[in-house]
């Protein structure tokens, strides 16, 4: 059996994640007929079809399905070796491979970052981005070494110190008439349009808003789901309703059309927690979270007058 190169699974991927092959090329910054010979190339090693095609649209088989899924850890795998390997020709004696989601605190992976271990000075610590459920996923798979992971519900498979907890913020805009309340809770967003993080960004997270408001009875007029929250900014600014944003979040959209408001709802809190396997035996990853815990712990807490509250 061949095993397929790098590029023809990078090409599958690209094309399975954006189900159009003028974005998937773009992306990979190669033409559409180089993508679409890749496609051909690899469907033809496989001896099987990854994806259902014609003018109109691209879909993928469920073979491919499970194709692009392994293919992905694949991927993962091969960047990780090459860096690693970098890393320690470079001088680090020791890797730690570390997940982190996009909306993570960046006080939190600044801490991490900042420890030092004397059993390890040529310790490096390898950064790796995606959504918290993912992250977790491939924590226990082994894949990395540990993971800050938000609104993850708890796994047997998974030892978890939490590190961090915020409540969720609504975003809004100045002159909303909700504007004046330093906190809301959620009767105050009853009957308005809400803009809410996508199913897939955090299913958890996603199933715990629909839960809670549906059993207070809170219900929106409209939802518009969003990926990041510079889309929800828009929306905000477009008066297209008030939106449910992590802490980070809500910081990184702050501009003069817009303010926050804590979420004052005790079952919504966004809880951060520094995952590990359960049954993590190296004495690197264990020395690693006693310290982290201990700097985490010791260091004063950021303070709420940070967030753009004002209005």
């Amino acid at each position: 059996m061949v095993l397929p190169e790098i590029r023809l699974l990078q090409a599958a991927i690209a094309l399975a994640e954006e189900l159009n092959f003028s974005r998937a090329a773009e992306r990979l910054r190669i033409g559409q007929s180089t993508l679409s010979r890749r496609i051909i190339e690899l469907e033809f090693q496989l001896g099987f079809r990854l994806f259902e095609r014609n003018h109109q649209f691209v879909e993928l088989t469920d073979a491919g399905r499970h194709f692009v899924e392994e293919a992905r850890d694949a991927v993962l795998h091969a960047e990780r070796a090459v860096l690693n390997a970098s890393a320690v020709f470079r001088g680090a004696d020791e890797i730690l491979n570390v997940g982190k989601s996009a909306y993570t605190d960046p006080y939190l992976v600044t801490t991490l970052q900042s420890v030092r271990l004397p059993l390890y000075p040529g310790l490096r610590i390898k950064l790796w981005s995606n959504y918290s459920h993912e992250l977790a996923r491939e924590v226990i798979a082994g894949k990395l070494s540990m993971a800050l992971i938000t609104a993850v519900p708890d796994a047997s498979k998974l030892s978890l110190l939490t590190v961090a907890e915020h409540p969720i913020y609504i975003a809004l805009s100045m002159d909303d008439p909700l504007a004046w309340k330093k906190e809301l809770h959620l009767q105050d967003l009853s009957a308005r349009d809400w803009i809410l993080p996508a199913q897939h960004a955090n299913p958890h997270l996603y199933e715990l808003i629909q839960r809670t408001t549906s059993e207070k009875g809170v219900i929106a007029t409209d939802v518009h789901y969003v990926m990041t929250a510079e889309e929800a900014s828009e929306l905000v600014l477009n008066h297209k309703g008030v939106a449910f944003l992590t802490r980070t979040g809500a910081w990184r959209i702050a501009r003069d059309e817009i303010t926050m408001r804590p979420l004052v709802e005790e079952r919504l809190r966004l809880v951060t927690k520094l995952a590990t396997r359960a049954d993590e035996r190296s004495r690197l990853v264990s020395e690693f979270v006693r310290a982290a815990g201990r700097k985490l712990r010791s260091a004063p807490p950021v303070l709420q007058a940070r967030l753009p509250l004002g209005g």
